[in-house]
């Protein structure tokens, strides 16, 4: 049996890096998408089985480049690269919603429909790492929802649309991962706030004060990237992919929530949640 083939985009940290190692270790010949030299010798680094490639999926040239690199066929693609555009709805630029959608919509297609030939030749496989935001939508993340609902609905027809030639297509779910992000929130908050004119600053001070205390009560139950990869590895190996993967209890319970309590019911959850 030939050894089985991988893309991982966003492979040189949290869930993508975590994905690449657990899929090399598994015996996979893992090429890892990666945008900086650094990122590339940590990541050859953890398995000889793994190959690091220079990719930005918004680059058209990275993506071209590809052909150079990859093997024919490939078995799997994991779309994994993606950004968070964080902030108040009402503050965001064009350019930053612009760049949500390149970053976790646009460029990840862009790369899957120039990876099918290979995955057609191999009847492959095609996995998105999305979020519970792909299904709930939580305040000061109002454009990375809308992000994450688009690859869902993406993924939704792309799987329907595949099936003919054999190439599958399912979605990883994760809640509160415990990756550089996260721990990088503060700042964040802190940056966001700074960059708003006076005017905004005093309007969403309090929610701003919530939100702070509202992500380090979240960080701490945050679940290591190591459980997104495993689901990583499942979609990818067990005989029939599942449409939806969800990882982590926190995203369990979300979406319960979301089954159970009317719109106005969730509205109000959110806001003792960020209304200090």
């Amino acid at each position: 049996m030939s050894t089985r083939t991988v893309l991982v985009t966003g492979a040189g940290r949290g869930i993508g890096r975590a994905a690449a190692v657990r899929l090399a270790r598994s015996g996979w010949r893992v090429y890892g998408g990666v945008r900086t030299d650094i990122a590339a010798k940590e990541l050859a680094a953890e398995s000889g089985q793994i190959t690091p490639v220079e990719l930005d999926v918004t680059l058209t040239e990275h993506v071209a480049a590809l052909d150079r690199v990859l093997p024919e066929p490939l078995d799997a693609l994991v779309n994994n690269a993606g950004i968070a555009v964080a902030g108040p709805v009402e503050t965001l630029s064009r350019d930053a919603m612009h760049h949500q959608f390149e970053v976790n919509l646009i460029g990840p297609l862009a790369l899957t429909r120039a990876m099918l030939p290979r995955l057609r030749a191999a009847r492959g496989r095609v996995v998105f790492i999305s979020s519970v935001n792909g299904r709930v939508s939580f305040p000061f993340t109002g454009m990375y929802n809308a992000s994450k609902y688009a690859v869902e609905a993406v993924a939704d027809c792309l799987r329907v649309e595949l099936h003919p030639f054999g190439v599958q297509v399912g979605l990883v779910e994760p809640g509160v991962v415990d990756t550089d992000p996260w721990h990088e929130m503060d700042e964040v908050i802190d940056v966001l706030e700074a960059g708003l004119d006076p005017e905004q600053r005093a309007l969403y001070a309090a929610q701003f004060t919530g939100e702070r205390q509202l992500v380090a009560k979240i960080r701490r139950n945050a679940k290591p990237p190591e459980r997104v990869a495993a689901a990583v590895e499942r979609q990818l190996t067990r005989r029939r992919m599942r449409p939806r993967v969800v990882v982590g209890s926190d995203a369990r319970a979300i979406l319960a929530m979301k089954a159970l309590l009317p719109t106005r019911g969730l509205d109000a959850v959110w806001r003792r949640g960020i209304e200090a």
